[in-house]
């Protein structure tokens, strides 16, 4: 096939010595195999920012950081310079991921380098020696189902003990392997520490698990393993072993009203003393 532009750095410098053909096309990038040397792998070109339509929120890239305060400041001011950084943050996020899950025993696909916009690794393939597919292009039946969404409930467990959401998880970036489930498409993965969205992120990766695996195993429609895992997490009592149930037991203790009101009246009197202060300084 012809080989596009954005792969011709990486014949230039010797490290893809023929593309092969393209395997997906998805929201934010191209994935084509290509051939190394004796070995078969894939290359993802990411898509200009302007072109994916999974944008950068800020909910998103909220946490992250970049390598001096010279960049933060550019990526602020939104210049050509912070959007060339912040591009280059939205890609070497998922290296960066990749690898910090694959130390944390994540099953996620083996990255090699990331270059030019490209990121080559490892090729995922079925039984078969075929490229995997996706899981929603597999044949479910119950018993597949239940074991299929047990594997991937673990798989974000081991993220969440190593500090990481994916933030976009479904059966579209999910592939089934010779051996199960793995994890894909990370440039999203959220830091679960230092973003404020971490919670609500993972509950819904864990619901859209829940909600495509119900439609095989009934019986996992009313679970609530997003929110048991983040419970854990927050008490600081999650481990790759915990024992999950998918239950949460709900708060039966009585509201206390008194301890609410007197936080209110706490804030209130802290606005008022800073309105004065304010008041004072203007009479100066």
């Amino acid at each position: 096939m012809k080989t596009p532009k954005r792969l011709l750095p990486l014949i230039e410098d010797g490290l893809v010595d023929e593309v092969l053909r393209q395997l997906m096309s998805g929201k934010e990038a191209k994935v084509y195999v290509v051939r190394c040397g004796e070995e078969i792998r894939c290359a993802k070109v990411y898509k200009e920012a302007n072109q994916r339509s999974f944008k950068q929120a800020a909910a998103y890239t909220e946490g992250r950081k970049v390598k001096n305060s010279r960049q933060a400041r550019a990526m602020a001011k939104g210049s050509k310079y912070g959007r060339e950084v912040q591009e280059e943050a939205w890609q070497t996020a998922e290296v960066d991921a990749l690898y910090r899950l694959a130390d944390a025993g994540v099953r996620v696909p083996e990255p090699y380098i990331c270059f030019e916009g490209v990121l080559l690794m490892e090729l995922l393939t079925d039984a078969n020696g075929n490229a995997a597919p996706r899981l929603n292009d597999v044949e479910m039946s119950e018993a597949l189902a239940l074991q299929y969404h047990a594997e991937l409930i673990h798989q974000v467990v081991l993220m969440l003990c190593a500090g990481v959401v994916h933030g976009d998880l479904s059966e579209y970036n999910i592939l089934v392997d010779a051996e199960g489930p793995v994890i894909i498409d990370l440039p999203q993965a959220v830091d679960a520490a230092g973003n404020n969205n971490a919670a609500a992120m993972l509950e819904r990766d864990v619901d859209n698990l829940r909600s495509y695996f119900s439609q095989f195993a009934p019986s996992l429609a009313h679970s609530q393993f997003g929110k048991e895992i983040w419970k854990l997490y927050e008490a600081g009592e999650l481990t790759p072993d915990s024992v999950l149930t998918g239950r949460v037991k709900r708060e039966t203790r009585p509201a206390d009203v008194r301890a609410v009101l007197r936080e209110v009246e706490s804030v209130r009197q802290e606005e008022e003393d800073r309105r004065r202060y304010l008041a004072e300084l203007r009479q100066q």
